[in-house]
């Protein structure tokens, strides 16, 4: 197979490959490995069933952006906490971008680009305020209280799946559980999953551990496609966002890359790889030169952007002892039944009254007391909780954010 051309620093397609997908087109090829919408398996198969108007995947894309907690996500940190600069990326820009990636390539190897939605769509609902700092802290405290482990993408099932139940497609919910863009890989083979069983199952063993995070693969090619757009979406974007984030000078030198510097060389050239060296297949994978950079891309994040204290304003100490007094207050207010605490007005109550609007006849305040609470921190905007700190321990919140007009 000829190999991409690189011109300008953004790479083409082969001229082979570009004719086999022109001729597939023409002829009205259909990817054999493509999801189907009747192979869309629901917990309650009475209900949502596909129509022409509203195929199955649709529905998923369409219940996601309308759950409860879909518009928290402009308020989350994706890497950047206390700035105020509208040009940093927030949660819910990622998870267009990662949509919009995915439907792309998705598109040119044939795939089902409603299910790569809904996958994206829903991918990072159960983000924690603060970005991976803030899942690090909840982590900590759910597994001192509770033995369990919080992950954001296993939080992000539970949410759709669990706190609300949307009667999603296993597909959707099998591509949200095994997105994880932290975990890299050349290759991607879905494995397939057999039902509900098997997929409660696996959550599971994620929430102990049993299963490490990073071999968890989705059982289609759409969510396969998701995790990958994941890491395209963000090694690239952080970077720029870097560059906006602090002066100009303090702006850490990037090496030159196979794939390029620039957040849109790193999206168009990766893109370009995967198409390359997947189409007509029954897996994804990059060639080996691609995917080395985008380890050393990963690698360079880690050690310019994420551990650096120019950049990365969020204190850890000082973030944990936040969430550390507000899951103590949140956790004693609840075992104490005190109806007029924020727990109970601001989480509690709204769940319940959208569960019984929606005929769920769970009784959420039964649930496990440390769920609960780490139900409602994870789903606070990052304001929501500084601001719920500040009222409920006056003087003890030092956050000081990076203002508009620096002197």
């Amino acid at each position: 197979m000829a190999s991409s051309i690189y011109t300008k620093n953004y790479a083409n397609l082969s001229e082979d490959t570009q004719q086999r997908i022109a001729r597939d087109q023409q002829a009205g090829w259909s990817n054999p490995w493509r999801a189907t919408e009747a192979q869309a398996v629901r917990r309650d198969p009475a209900h949502d069933k596909t129509s022409l108007s509203r195929p199955a995947f649709v529905r998923d894309a369409e219940k996601i952006l309308h759950s409860p907690y879909y518009n928290r996500l402009a308020d989350k940190t994706q890497v950047f906490s206390l700035y105020k600069n509208d040009d940093l990326t927030r949660r819910a820009l990622h998870v267009q971008m990662v949509s919009r990636n995915a439907r792309t390539v998705g598109a040119v190897l044939g795939l089902n680009t409603d299910l790569i939605e809904a996958i994206a769509l829903g991918h990072d609902i159960g983000h924690t305020p603060f970005g991976h700092a803030g899942e690090r802290c909840l982590d900590a405290l759910f597994h001192r209280h509770a033995g369990l482990y919080f992950d954001h993408n296993v939080h992000s099932v539970r949410v759709l799946d669990g706190i609300f139940r949307h009667n999603l497609s296993l597909q959707t919910l099998s591509g949200i559980l095994c997105h994880n863009g932290e975990f890299e890989q050349q290759e991607y083979r879905p494995q397939p999953l057999e039902d509900f069983a098997a997929f409660d199952a696996l959550v599971g063993d994620c929430y102990s551990h049993t299963l490490p995070l990073e071999d968890l693969v989705s059982s289609t090619l759409e969510g396969c496609i998701v995790r990958v757009s994941d890491m395209v979406a963000y090694v690239g974007k952080d970077r720029q966002d870097a560059e906006r984030a602090v002066d100009r000078d303090s702006v850490p030198q990037y090496p030159r890359s196979e794939i390029g510097t620039k957040n849109a060389e790193i999206i168009n050239n990766l893109n370009v790889d995967l198409i390359e060296n997947s189409y007509g297949k029954d897996h994804l994978l990059f060639s080996r030169k691609a995917f080395g950079a985008l380890r050393d891309i990963k690698k360079e994040n880690y050690q310019l952007i994420y551990g650096n204290e120019q950049v990365n304003q969020t204190s850890a100490e000082l973030l944990g002892g936040m969430f550390g007094r507000l899951y103590e207050q949140l956790r004693s207010d609840l075992l104490a039944g005190d109806e007029s605490a924020y727990i109970y007005r601001h989480h509690v109550n709204f769940v319940d009254t959208w569960r019984r609007r929606y005929k769920d006849p769970r009784p959420y305040r039964e649930e496990p007391a440390d769920q609960i609470v780490v139900d409602y921190l994870a789903s606070m905007t990052d304001d929501y909780f500084v601001d719920l700190h500040t009222h409920l321990f006056p003087g003890e919140t030092a956050i000081a954010y990076v203002p508009y007009f620096k002197r």
